[in-house]
């Protein structure tokens, strides 16, 4: 398909730069068969039914965005991709030795001050060896520490890898570290939110056990490519981002039981749906770990997933495709334009919509 069947106008000042207080008064465009509704995202539990199940991710944000120094020349990097194998040519996946040091594709500013076998000192005592270099600004850094040592000095000497479009001076904001995470935020791995779930409280969560909404959890450590548009002028010529999931047989078991009753299975996001439809590639729902490139596209036939709650996406991008497959391109660019006239806000800081599969 043309990608340019995948754009609108966007107006800038609609772009949300922070959260909605508290952040289940977020707004809620409910895209369904019949007329749109207006809500709230509280409104959530009374639409939908005793028994059916929300799926959410409980992947956490990781804090990978480096401010670093090459002798007296300043760079920074943003973490974006694990690379699991320490040994030379290891690809992502890969199983790393115990007690390794870990190595990490990064996106580097500005890259030219980099070059292979360059030594950067970050904070904390961090410093890394450039590896790698491609020319489109990424580089493959190894670090002088383990993973499980990494993760600890990222949270002293790291940044909330915040997308391009929120706008922050630099050294960012410290209210980022708690709202760019959510609720449910357990498994550090993520370089980017899985922003429908920045939605949840404590309070929307007890509603909905009270409206007999079960819930379960998997894991997709959500990537940095999650923000970049589609540049092919056919989807075909899209190569899509690997993301690492863990689905779960407890999870897949929750699955099953939902629709074995006749319920719904409700994705909280595009990456707990995309982890669902991947898991079930073959036919059946099975526990899975691994990485995902899939890229849905109108035309695809889902297995799991009924509804879909989201927030708004970027013109052209994989996601706002994702949900034109699911819903059908023209309901949802019609969705899409109702949302800016009504000043909805947008992407990850923004509002919400939930979505119905079509037939």
């Amino acid at each position: 398909m043309r990608t340019e069947l995948f754009d609108f106008n966007l107006p800038p000042e609609l772009i949300a730069q922070r959260p909605a207080e508290p952040r289940d008064a977020a707004r809620l465009l409910v895209v369904g068969p019949g007329a749109l509704q207006d809500l709230r995202m509280r409104d959530l539990p009374d639409l939908l039914e005793p028994g059916d199940l929300a799926v959410l991710n409980d992947t956490r944000v990781i804090p990978s965005r480096l401010a670093g120094r090459r002798g007296a020349a300043r760079v920074e990097v943003t973490l974006h991709q694990a690379v699991d194998d320490a040994n030379a040519g290891g690809e992502p996946g890969e199983v790393q030795p115990a007690g390794a040091a870990c190595r990490w594709r990064a996106f580097a500013r500005p890259a030219k001050r980099l070059r292979v076998g360059d030594r950067v000192q970050f904070g904390a005592g961090l410093a890394a060896e450039v590896l790698a270099k491609t020319g489109d600004g990424e580089v493959t850094l190894e670090f002088g520490a383990t993973a499980e040592a990494l993760l600890e000095r990222l949270e002293v000497a790291g940044q909330m890898p915040l997308p391009p479009y929120i706008k922050r001076p630099a050294g960012g904001n410290p209210r980022d570290r708690l709202d760019y995470q959510t609720l449910f935020a357990r498994r550090p791995g993520a370089v980017a939110a899985p922003t429908a779930a920045l939605h949840f409280t404590p309070a929307l969560m007890a509603a909905l056990a009270v409206r007999g909404v079960d819930h379960a959890f998997l894991t997709l450590h959500v990537g940095a490519g999650t923000f970049l548009p589609v540049k092919a002028e056919d989807t075909e010529g899209h190569r899509m981002h690997a993301e690492r999931f863990d689905l779960g047989l407890e999870t897949v078991a929750a699955v099953e039981r939902t629709r074995a009753a006749g319920r719904q299975v409700v994705a909280i996001g595009t990456t707990v749906l995309r982890t669902l439809e991947a898991a079930a590639a073959s036919g059946d729902l099975q526990p899975a770990a691994g990485e995902t490139r899939l890229f849905i596209t109108p035309g695809y036939r889902f297995r799991v997933v009924d509804r879909l709650l989201t927030n708004f996406h970027l013109p052209r991008s994989t996601l706002l495709m994702l949900v034109a497959a699911f819903s059908g391109t023209e309901r949802i660019l019609q969705a899409y334009a109702a949302a800016v006239a009504a000043g909805y806000r947008f992407f990850s800081y923004g509002d919400a919509t939930l979505l119905d599969r079509i037939a």
